[in-house]
């Protein structure tokens, strides 16, 4: 290993601040930051995502952001490839590089890299689509619920293509889903650094409930509302479009609707804080105390 070489990841629930803190670090430490948020990826979804402003883009060099369509099919496995041979060329010429994400799963790809997972057979992955399509995400949600309540209790419920994917693996192997994730983490050639965004949980939730009416008042109706013609696809199968989708298909009322964001996204924020709670790399820290713990940290390692 490169001692000299550090991947600094900040990582925490969404609306903790993430994004601040990681620019604040980027000028710093004058380099590069790598967005781990699956769905800022996407050009066509910028206010729904909470992505960086024009002013914070400029403010350091991101990459991952706006990569890609909401019709590309990009995936984890892709992600990986790409962020590590990305980190190949940045550490060329930096010695510390910051990794910005909630996306759990993202982060996890770049700092252990991924699960092998046995073949699913294209008989199942027939049925169990067919069953989502015909009974809904509600069935499917109680499918995985019986069959891996571990792996029921880290997903994003919300998110049909897990969901599906689980399904699929443990109906073509016979096994929880779960049990396949617990290959041995690949060692990179690189130090990590993994620092989590600490708030009080009221805090917090106050700061999705503001977020969120800011993301309405900056035109996430609109938005939602170009992206409507693929609202099938699986990037818009996230907390904050689902639900204004329903609106504009007349399933429920826009009070209603903003409501449904803000305890989705709640519910979203605590179950990010599950996954990154289990992870025993990482270092909880108040968000004004970030810069001082990861210079003190690069100077001492030891410490």
């Amino acid at each position: 290993m490169n001692s000299t070489k550090t991947l600094i990841v900040i990582a925490g629930p969404t609306a903790s601040g993430k994004t601040a803190a990681g620019i604040t670090l980027a000028r710093r430490l004058h380099t590069d930051i790598i967005s781990a948020d699956s769905r800022q990826f996407f050009s066509e979804m910028a206010i729904g995502t909470a992505k960086p402003t024009p002013d914070e883009l400029a403010q350091a060099k991101h990459h991952f952001i706006d990569s890609h369509s909401v019709t590309d099919n990009y995936n984890v496995g892709d992600f990986e490839r790409d962020g590590l041979a990305l980190l190949d060329e940045l550490f060329k010429t930096h010695n510390q590089v910051v990794m910005v994400g909630g996306s759990g799963l993202y982060v996890k790809a770049i700092c252990e890299g991924f699960d092998e997972f046995p073949e699913v057979l294209p008989e199942v992955q027939q049925k169990v689509r067919a069953g989502f399509e015909e009974k809904g995400l509600a069935w499917l949600q109680q499918k995985l619920q019986q069959a891996d309540p571990l792996y029921y209790q880290q997903v994003d419920l919300n998110n049909p293509q897990r969901l599906l994917r689980a399904m699929e693996v443990i109906e073509s192997s016979g096994q929880p889903f779960s049990s396949f994730r617990k290959a041995g983490v690949r060692k990179r050639p690189f130090n990590i650094l993994k620092v989590g965004l600490e708030w009080p949980r009221e805090q917090l939730y106050n700061r999705i409930n503001q977020r969120v009416d800011m993301m309405i008042a900056d035109g996430l109706i609109d938005e939602v509302k170009a992206l409507f013609p693929y609202r099938h696809l699986n990037a818009l199968q996230t907390v904050g479009y689902t639900e204004i989708i329903d609106y504009l298909d007349g399933k429920t009322g826009l009070p209603t609707a903003i409501e449904l964001i803000k305890r989705n996204t709640r519910h979203f924020a605590k179950r990010q804080m599950t996954w990154f709670n289990r992870d025993k790399e990482m270092n909880w820290v108040a968000p004004e105390e970030v810069e001082n713990f990861v210079i003190e940290k690069i100077r001492h390692p030891e410490r």
